[in-house]
């Protein structure tokens, strides 16, 4: 059996890259292909995620120059042919801007950088990111950034919701949606949404800096775990 082959896109000023590929690494069967962002292939890969860190920069604002990188083209292909693909902080940032997600990621509520461990819950356990969790459970997951606020209009919210497109929201430990557990003022607490076909998913917590005990959690672990088991499925 070939090996499952997840691409990372690397952008100048990506620093969650190598922390992606050493989880993607850890995983059965599975290796990662770093893709550097001016290139035209995506390698035949099976799997594309956008990480965290700070692309360009974030100048004008985050990600907002970094859909114009080449591999940006082959990306958004991919995705729209059904693909998966998994954006991380700055990743779900480049997501939205590129027209892949709907909504946009705004300046943080109270105008600061944010960087901390927070609490979300699984409001879908029924994708292939999160099939490995339960719904409703709550995840122990870094966050860091300065551009976090998730913002729609109403129809966009009412559809999201209607279609189960909501995967993640801010919560308190017991799990309860709080304005107190929201930490950078998102729309309905919202931490990560999916596309209407379910393979494309953006969220701004970092699950590879919570995927080994040594950095304090494994519960993002899972998520990865949840993409590559999604693949052994269809080729039983």
């Amino acid at each position: 059996m070939s090996k499952l082959r997840i691409g990372i896109v690397v952008f100048p000023g990506s620093n969650c890259d190598h922390d992606t590929e050493f989880v993607v690494n850890s995983l059965p069967n599975t290796e990662a292909v770093m893709l550097w962002h001016k290139e035209h292939s995506l390698k035949q890969v099976d799997a594309v995620i956008l990480p965290g860190g700070f692309s360009f920069g974030d100048y004008l604002r985050a990600g907002a120059i970094a859909k114009f990188s080449p591999i940006m083209t082959e990306v958004i292909d991919f995705a729209e042919k059904g693909n998966p693909v998994l954006g991380i902080c700055n990743g779900f940032q480049i997501l939205t801007e590129c027209g892949l997600l709907d909504g946009a990621l705004l300046r943080n509520i109270n105008r600061r950088f944010i960087s901390k461990h927070i609490f979300i819950r699984v409001e879908n356990n029924e994708t292939i990111f999160t099939s490995q969790y339960q719904r409703g459970e709550v995840l122990r997951i870094p966050i860091a950034h300065g551009e976090g606020n998730y913002y729609a209009d109403d129809e966009t919210l009412k559809k999201l919701q209607a279609n189960h497109q909501i995967i993640f929201t801010y919560c308190d430990k017991s799990g309860n949606i709080t304005p107190e557990a929201n930490p950078n003022g998102s729309l309905l607490n919202i931490a990560g949404i999916c596309n209407e076909k379910k393979n494309v998913l953006g969220l701004m917590p970092h699950p590879e800096r919570a995927s080994e005990a040594l950095l304090g959690s494994t519960d993002g672990r899972k998520l990865f775990e949840s993409l590559v088991k999604s693949f052994l499925v269809q080729t039983v």
